[in-house]
């Protein structure tokens, strides 16, 4: 995928890393050079522009890409005027941060194709969190059904995956198990990161602590299984 992304405070810096680490190719624009510079050796690209003007929005390959982030969240002015200016030019796929509701009501005039609310998913996660009682990521496919990421409790600790039979007594399905390896940079420094494991729902090796389920199935089941835990 190739992308854009307009404004490196630290949502757009965290996306461009991010999205550079995956494979994709990032073009990155900020009006502050000192933001551009931290994001240069990581991004295919990148530009040090006012994107409020027009004439200097128009040096990036607007047309070449498959998306364009506006990731500007605090000025809400330069995030309308960006996202004004791009659909003047006829941009394609543009997704922009709100900051809050109004922002987002706003946004919402342009018909843009997805907005993003960063602060509302964190408050949500945290609420969930707490609610449940069990730390986990949640990624929602439709109204109902989720991906869960969450660590395993100690009663899982050193039970294959298939005999938590999470599908058969609350028909969530397991993705993936995540576990903490030893990995290198490329500085050669050795550092422990969450990688997926071998370890499917079907085999039998013992689960051990730090490890992190990946599940897939309705919210509701969900919340039945975190209940028992």
């Amino acid at each position: 995928m190739k992308c854009i992304i307009i404004g490196l405070g630290t949502y757009g810096r965290v996306l461009a890393d991010e999205m550079s680490a995956l494979g994709h190719e990032v073009i990155a624009a900020d009006s502050d050079a000192s933001r551009v510079e931290k994001v240069k050796d990581i991004c295919d690209a990148a530009f040090q522009i006012d994107a409020c003007d027009e004439l200097a929005l128009g040096v990036l390959p607007l047309k070449q890409v498959d998306v364009t982030i506006v990731a500007i969240g605090s000025n809400l002015g330069a995030s309308v005027r960006v996202v004004a200016l791009l659909k003047k030019l006829g941009v394609k796929n543009i997704y922009a941060r709100a900051n809050d509701y109004v922002h987002k009501s706003i946004l919402q005039a342009f018909d843009i194709d997805k907005i993003l609310i960063p602060e509302e998913r964190a408050a949500r996660s945290l609420v969930r969190q707490m609610d449940l009682g069990v730390k986990t990521d949640l990624y929602r496919v439709d109204a109902n059904y989720c991906v869960y990421k969450f660590d395993i409790p100690k009663k899982f600790i050193g039970l294959p995956a298939n005999e938590l039979h999470l599908y058969e007594d609350y028909n969530l399905k397991i993705i993936a198990v995540k576990r903490k390896e030893k990995v290198q940079n490329f500085l050669g420094i050795e550092y422990n990161a969450s990688v997926v494991t071998n370890i499917s729902e079907g085999e039998d090796a013992p689960l051990e602590e730090g490890d992190v389920l990946v599940c897939y199935g309705k919210e509701s089941d969900f919340r039945k299984l975190c209940r028992l835990l």
